[in-house]
């Protein structure tokens, strides 16, 4: 015969402690290292950021043409005496950018400008151990969530196809009697958009991440689907602002109008179709690029503004704070790149300037993501 039990003894006490909690089928034999992926990840983001700055430096300083060869494997290892070092000098002394611009130089100046790119090349090698040894160990541990694979993948990938469209840049401007003295401003944008895209999958993978599967599946019934089309719009026409910005920084364009809003005292800069044939002015003409660079922020700040104010509008408090931090950031990039010109780009503004573009980048990111995953909170936690 069953023991009689009062009406008031806690359910916690008797059998219901023995059962289990149940886990979500979602969730279920998929999770894998959910926290572990999204740390490693993490580490990727933010060795890729600095490489992006490295990289910033590199241009900034000129320093990009130093190492005239590539070399992924052998490459790793810097000139060890003062025969290599001297063997490396020569290979520079061979280009167009020593022969024009830098016959002034000595070893020991040449030697500063060379541990800048073979920095820059090395947190590239950096980066690719990290992915590999982390992509490996996760996979043969099984600790990989279902589906996760190819997105994983597709990051090494990436990061392999931007070490070839590096040396692909650089290339353009090791030459020899052809009177280049940097690479092409349209490969150096090449190169920084390619980063940018990289540092964009691995923020949506770490936000995506940094939640289980059961509780987007429920946000997605409550996405806002305008914001997240005004949010998208926002990143693309972020994305080609900063194609714009590779540009200008290609050609030292920053440097050669230093008045605002005017440029040379014009609205729109002198000579700015003098180079033969016409489409080159647009991707060498520094005045043209400048105008292009200045015309289309302009035209962003302006979007921006009407993102913002549909994003004062969202349901969700997680929601609107994202759209405020990516409108305040947004013109305190406008503010910097304003300051850039006027100061002719020095380097310390303009790096800054660098960075405020990837945290635009990531603030833009990540309004998009919770536009698309709102984080829902009960009158309760509200």
């Amino acid at each position: 015969m069953s023991q009689k039990r009062s009406i008031f003894e806690d359910v916690s006490e008797t059998g219901a402690k023995e059962t289990p909690k149940a886990v979500g089928v979602i969730d279920k034999g998929s999770r894998g290292a959910r926290r572990g992926i999204r740390a490693w990840l993490m580490v990727l983001f933010a060795m890729v950021v600095v490489m992006i700055v490295v990289g910033g430096l590199t241009r900034l300083t000129d320093s990009g043409l130093s190492i005239t060869e590539w070399r992924p494997v052998t490459g790793a290892v810097p000139p060890m005496s003062e025969v290599e070092w001297q063997a490396e000098f020569d290979k520079y002394k061979q280009i167009d950018q020593w022969q024009i611009e830098n016959q002034w130089m000595t070893l020991e100046d040449f030697q500063y400008i060379y541990w800048w790119e073979w920095g820059h090349r090395q947190i590239g090698r950096v980066i690719g151990l990290v992915w590999a040894l982390g992509f490996a160990g996760f996979a043969i541990a099984r600790k990989i969530p279902t589906g996760w694979t190819g997105r994983l993948g597709l990051i090494g990938a990436l990061g392999g196809l931007q070490g070839a469209v590096g040396w692909w840049m650089v290339a353009s401007g090791v030459t020899s009697g052809e009177g280049m003295t940097s690479v092409a401003s349209y490969r150096l944008a090449t190169h920084l958009g390619l980063a940018f895209v990289i540092l964009g999958f691995i923020a949506w993978y770490v936000f995506l991440l940094g939640r289980e599967e059961r509780d987007l599946m429920q946000a997605r019934r409550n996405k806002e689907a305008k914001q997240f089309s005004l949010s998208t719009g926002l990143m693309h026409a972020a994305f080609v602002q900063i194609i714009l910005g590779a540009l200008v920084a290609g050609i030292d364009a920053g440097r050669s109008f230093t008045d605002w809003p005017l440029m040379g005292g014009q609205v729109f800069p002198p000579d700015a179709f003098m180079i033969e044939p016409l489409w080159k002015n647009f991707f060498e003409n520094p005045g043209l690029v400048q105008f292009i660079h200045r015309i289309w922020g302009y035209l962003f700040v302006i979007f921006a503004v009407v993102v913002w104010r549909r994003g004062r509008m969202s349901a969700h408090g997680a929601t609107r704070f994202a759209f405020n931090a990516v409108f305040v950031a947004i013109i305190v990039q406008l503010l910097l790149g304003i300051a850039t010109v006027l100061y002719a780009a020095p380097v310390h503004i303009a790096l800054v300037h660098q960075v405020m573009a990837m945290i635009v980048w990531g603030l833009i990111l990540r309004a998009r993501f919770l536009s698309h995953y709102p984080i829902t909170r009960s009158i309760r936690e509200g």
